[in-house]
């Protein structure tokens, strides 16, 4: 057995993989050169500098597992990877208490005005009453994201004497309660209450700009802000203004909307209270020596047989229990990111139905692919393996039931999603081998193919709500692929769905456009990953 281990990454991994491999630690390659040597590779380890492209992972016939010793792929051709039977992992743990206590230290040099005032005494000044600070003790500190970052930030600020306030719909009053912190279940209570806020969510289409100019207004004048989250959740230029306004008193950011080049930032350059770091949140001796264990840890189980604890792409399940129900796994996960967008308020429960030839399986799998579509807009690195431990923490029941009745399709499931506001139902089917379809979402029957980009329209039955709603999203240069008109099944009211499926991204003015047309009730933009 052979490891290449590229990048800049702790020589600990290659202590962890002796014995059972060959370990070759070699400088970041081009994607030429490491075309050239990943053919006598059976694992590759690399940080964020390496791109593992399609090229790169067709040539490595040998290759078994690529490792990323940090929490984002984005480097790593997942789709490629599954193609061609290449198991991604990660280190999602890795790097909980950097990230933490970076957020932490953000915090309390924005609130003493630490950079701005070490280097005017590094210029030889004695500025004391210019940079007078103010305290955190007694502040509100709103946490937007209560994963295991944000649950280590709360429990630190609770120790300086904070009050804590935590907003976050993929978790419980209880679990928040439990540590001493506040649960407020809408945004719209949250932003007046806090003197800080601080950002732990994933880059999602529901956290993209979630801070813009709407919510800084809201916000409690003085405010000061904290993102070593994902680049892009701020609207800097709203920031920007917010800051020159004086409607917030200070912002420190670790990430950014254009990175690695930095100059791109609204925020460059401004004069006011900005603390901007180059995405060092999990840049600590300690981090890197954890993820770099970690992977190699899991390197080593893949090369001697077993399964990782953290893959991407590929379920650590038996392939005598996913092989018969294989064909349906990507269908139950599409299940799961649809009706998941069609919901709103806390989850409280999934339940999973299967009929026809389903109803005799074990569908495990299923289950686990289901419950990935479900947290994967709302948690980072969700997999086949951590997805059940994600429902299980958040205390989020799983029932699933089988039936013997006359099923219309080779097989079907159907996903309802039961949430503290109401309820929705999905359902997918199996039309004929190897055409997996959406045939019901909640009242409407319909057969469609799961696609990147959907629009759902509901409407009234009235001459020329095709034709206007096309007229909209072809201002915006959208092309429709398919489109389908279904009904509800019950036919009480003279409302109908529209199913468009086209090529590209909805941005929120388009679908504000589609909503003001008379007639349209409710239109969503839906983004599978299909």
């Amino acid at each position: 057995m052979k490891v290449l281990i590229t990048d800049k990454i702790n020589e600990a991994a290659g202590k962890v993989l002796e014995g059972i491999a060959q370990v070759d630690f070699i400088p970041t390659l081009s994607e030429d050169e490491l075309v050239e040597k990943i053919k006598d590779y059976d694992a590759l380890m690399i940080r964020s500098q390496t791109k593992v492209t399609k090229k790169i992972l067709e040539a490595g016939k040998n290759l078994k597992i690529v490792g990323r010793a940090g929490v984002g792929v984005d480097n790593v051709d997942i789709e490629a990877a599954t193609q061609n039977g290449v198991i991604v992992v990660n280190s999602p743990d890795g790097n909980t208490n950097a990230a933490s206590e970076h957020t932490l230290a953000l915090m309390l040099a924005l609130s003493r005005n630490i950079p701005s005032a070490a280097l005017s005494a590094k210029e030889g000044k004695w500025e004391r009453s210019k940079f007078t600070g103010v305290e955190v003790f007694g502040k509100t500190l709103g946490i937007i994201g209560f994963g295991k970052i944000g649950h280590h930030v709360a429990n630190v600020a609770l120790a300086l004497g904070m009050n804590v306030v935590v907003s976050d719909p993929y978790t419980t009053k209880e679990a928040v309660e439990k540590i001493g912190a506040k649960y407020i279940t809408s945004l719209d209570e949250f932003w007046g209450q806090c003197d800080y806020i601080t950002i732990h969510t994933p880059k999602t289409k529901e956290t993209t700009s979630l801070i813009n100019k709407n919510t800084l207004n809201r916000m409690k004048k003085g405010v000061r802000i904290i993102n070593c989250a994902r680049g892009g959740i701020i609207d800097e230029n709203a920031l920007k203004e917010a800051i020159l306004s004086g409607q917030v008193a200070g912002a420190a950011l670790d990430v950014y909307e254009t990175e690695p080049d930095i100059t791109k930032s609204p925020l460059y350059g401004v004069e006011g209270n900005i603390i901007m770091t180059p995405h060092l949140g999990a840049s600590t001796t300690e981090a890197q020596f954890n993820v770099a264990i970690d992977v190699a840890e899991q390197i080593k189980a893949v090369l001697s047989g077993g399964s990782a604890k953290a893959a991407i792409n590929i379920p650590a399940l038996k392939s005598d229990i996913l092989e018969p129900v294989k064909e349906y796994m990507q269908l139950a996960e599409n299940l799961g990111e649809l009706v998941q967008q069609l919901s709103s308020g806390n989850l409280k429960n999934i339940n999973i139905s299967v009929n026809g030839n389903l109803s005799e399986l074990n569908v495990s799998p299923l289950e686990v692919a289901v419950q990935k579509g479900v947290f994967s807009s709302t948690v980072e690195s969700v997999n086949f393996v951590n997805a059940p431990l994600i429902a299980k923490k958040r205390g989020i029941n799983i029932v699933t039931s089988k039936s013997q009745t006359d099923c219309t399709f080779i097989g079907s499931i159907s996903v309802t999603l039961t949430t503290d506001t109401g309820e929705n139902t999905v359902t997918g089917a199996l039309i004929a081998k190897n055409m997996p379809r959406i045939v019901r979402i909640n009242e409407y029957n319909m057969s469609i193919e799961a696609e990147k980009h959907i629009l759902l329209v509901p409407h009234e039955n009235k001459p020329g709500m095709v034709a206007k709603v096309a007229a909209v999203i072809g201002e915006y240069n959208i092309n429709i692929n398919r489109m389908q008109v279904a009904q509800k099944s019950s036919q009480k009211d003279n409302v109908s769905i529209m199913l468009l499926t086209i090529d590209k991204d909805v941005n929120n003015e388009t679908m504000a456009k589609i909503n003001a047309i008379d007639g349209i009730q409710n239109a969503q933009y839906i983004k599978l990953n299909a």
